[in-house]
Order: C-alpha cells, then structure tokens, then sequence
C-alpha cells in the first residue's frame, strides 16, 4: 500500500465482498472510488445498485448494460468451440471476467483513474482471470486486490464489517452462499456447499424448476444455426441475448442445466461448485447435433482434441493472449458450413435430439442406407480393411518369430 493511488475503478456488483471493499478502498487508500456494475442479466435492481454504490463512498457509478455483447462476443465464440471445462463446467463464470476487465480498462481511462480493484479472493480463479486481462489490456495499471491485503479473512468477518458501518448486502448468516449469475449461468459456491457429501438445498436454485416438479408434458422445440450460431427459436428471429433468455427459460421450466462439480482451480486447489446453466445445456446439445452433420469428420476431430486446451485458456483467464485469438480463428474456420436446424425435446431434466437437417449437410441417406445402392461397392471394404490392418499382421508375425 506504498503507492499512492488517486482514483480507483472497482469492479462493483453490489454483494458482500464488493460493498465491503468499496468503503474499505476509501478508508484505506483515501482515494476516489469509480464503481461499475456491468449488466450481464444477473438481474440485479440496477437503480439499487446504484444507490447502495452512492452509500457506501462511490464518487461516481457507471451501470453498463453489456448483455448483447457479453453473449454476441464472448458466449458465442466460446460455443462455436463446443468448449467444457473438465467435461462438466460450461464456464458461466470464467468467461464473464474478460469483458468485465475490459470495460474496468476503459472507464479507467476516460476518468483518468490510475488503479482497478475487484473483488475476488486470494484463493480463487476470478483474481487472475481479471488481473490477466487487466494486464493484457493495459500494462502499466495498478491493481489493488483487498483479499490479499486486508485482514477480513472470511465472509463472516466481512459480514460484521457491513454491520458497522451500516452496508447494505444480500448475503445472511443463514445462507452464506457465494453467487455469480449471468445469462450464461448461476453459481453457487462457500457454506454447506464446502462439504462435498452436503446435497445442495433445493431452496438455493433461483433459475431451475427441480426436474422432479418440472411439467408431465415434455416440450418440443426448433433452433436454427448460422455458421454455427443460433439465430432463431421455432422459426422466429432473436438477438444473442433475447435467444438466452428463452433458452433459459425453457430449459429453467424443465429442470435442465443443473452441475454439482468439485472443479480444480488454477491456483492448485479444488472447490466444489454448483451451478445453473439451462439454456447453455440446450444451446450445446443442438450445436453438437447441427456439426454432426454439417462438418467434415477430420477437421471435427481436430477441433474436438483442441476442446480441453480452448476451455482451459478460458477458465484460466487467458481470452486476450495471442494463442486464444489464434484458435479462435482456427474454431470460427470449421464453423462456416454450421448451418441449419436442429429439434430437441425438453423433458424433466433431459435435452434430447429428435432431428437435423441443413442445406450443408454432409449426410447422404444413399450412401448410408443399409438397402441397394449404387454408390458404394461394398467389396471395396475388403482392400479398405486389409491395407489398415497390414501393420497389425506384421506386428503380430514379428512377435512370433522371437
């Protein structure tokens, strides 16, 4: 804290740790805090955040609404990838972080603030994902990361903190949960959830009907892709953020999109996370259905060994370094023949393929029917087989001659 800091832009979403930090940086560093709140469909109350901002210490607040761009520029690229970390987390969270950190950057420099703050832990994924980014963006910011600095050590010190001062916060004693929500997704980390064994609590959801209540009549619907974009829902056009929030609230209705995963962070622990993702659950299963017949068999085996790496610079915190945009480019490449229409059925808990068709399809019925065809001699099979397995005699004969 040898730095002098004048002005600081804090990455402010109006919970626990971010309403403690703000009066904190003031006190601490006496210095003016710009907060700014991005709006990526969390559903905050956003004249509230602001109130609440102008409360505890902010000079100014900035409220950007950042839907459309955080799914047009962000999500989607990373869907066209087809990209899960660890075979279960669509990255909700981790992929929120560069766009947040990119506009800190820029209101940084129209109100000439010297630093950026936030409010993730010294034990987490988001400090890095930020700072990364931060950094990547402009390298010559200061960045101050009150977790690693203060003496607040846990959410219930921090609570206390707010009640000195009269902070205004959503997180209680009784559900000490730590959330993100975004169109994407919604998480739920800390409390019971630190046990493994614990189940989670079904009152904790907020965007998921428990699949057990979800409608007796399952519901049949139609998305249509555009170089591997979903453009429209049942025939009718949508912006990125409006197909999200259908999606989502589908998907919510039939208790689709629910993960309870024990993940392995960047810093070297692992953390159980649970998490929402209904309409991400639906958009991957129709994207993955539209490539199976639209994209040649070895560009998607190349791309789909190039999956773990893509989804590990996200989680990571990597979205501006030189290898993302090169494989960004790579991924958008195999992307240009994804187009059509896949039909999915939403049923208690369940996403089911029920059809596909493209004016690019790569499947032909005649060359797959099982019935007469004049396209394939099935006697070519023979040489086919044979010169594929001339390693493996050789092999074997090898062997018995030792």
């Amino acid at each position: 804290m040898s730095d002098k800091i004048n002005k600081v832009v804090l990455a402010y979403s109006g919970g626990l740790d971010t309403s403690v930090i703000l009066k904190w940086l003031v006190e601490t560093y006496h210095c003016e805090v710009i907060a700014f709140s991005a709006d990526i469909g969390q559903g905050d109350e956003v004249e509230e955040i602001k109130e609440n901002a102008m409360n505890t210490g902010a000079a100014k607040v900035y409220i950007d609404n950042l839907q459309e761009i955080f799914v047009r520029d962000y999500v989607y690229p990373m869907f066209r990838a087809n990209a899960i970390y660890e075979s279960q987390y669509l990255l909700g969270t981790s992929i929120a972080r560069p766009l947040i950190a990119k506009r800190q950057i820029e209101i940084a420099r129209i109100e000439h603030a010297d630093a950026v703050s936030h409010g993730a832990t010294g034990k987490g994924n988001d400090q890095v994902r930020f700072e990364l980014s931060y950094l990547a963006l402009n390298p010559h910011i200061k960045i101050i990361a009150p977790w690693r600095e203060w003496d607040l050590n846990s959410r219930t010190a921090l609570m206390a903190f707010a009640e000195r001062h009269g902070i205004k916060v959503p997180t209680t004693h009784a559900k000490p949960y730590s959330t993100d929500r975004n169109l994407l997704h919604t998480s739920y980390e800390g409390g019971i959830l630190e046990d493994p064994w614990n189940e989670p609590p079904e009152d904790m959801f907020m965007t998921t009907t428990s699949p057990k209540d979800a409608p007796d009549k399952a519901e049949t619907i139609e998305i249509t892709f555009k170089q591997g974009d979903p453009v429209a829902i049942n025939d009718r056009s949508f912006s990125p953020a409006n197909i999200f929030r259908i999606l989502n609230m589908m998907g919510g209705r039939h208790g689709i999109g629910r993960a309870d995963i024990v993940e392995n962070r960047f810093v070297g622990m692992k953390s159980r996370g649970v998490y929402e993702t209904p309409g991400g659950t639906i958009l991957r299963t129709a994207h993955i259905a539209m490539e199976s017949i639209t994209m040649d068999r070895e560009v998607m085996h190349l791309r789909d060994s190039l999956i773990p790496k893509y989804a590990e610079l996200v989680y990571y915190g990597f979205w501006f370094s030189p290898e993302m945009t090169l494989m960004q480019n790579m991924i958008d490449e195999t992307q240009k023949h994804v187009s059509g229409t896949v039909r999915l059925k939403l049923y208690k808990g369940n996403c089911i393929v029920l059809g596909r068709k493209s004016d690019e399809s790569l499947y032909h019925e005649d060359f797959a029917t099982f019935e007469e065809d004049a396209v394939y001699d099935q006697k070519d099979a023979e040489g086919f087989i044979r010169l594929n397995a001339l390693r493996l005699r050789i092999r074997n004969l090898m062997n018995r001659s030792l």
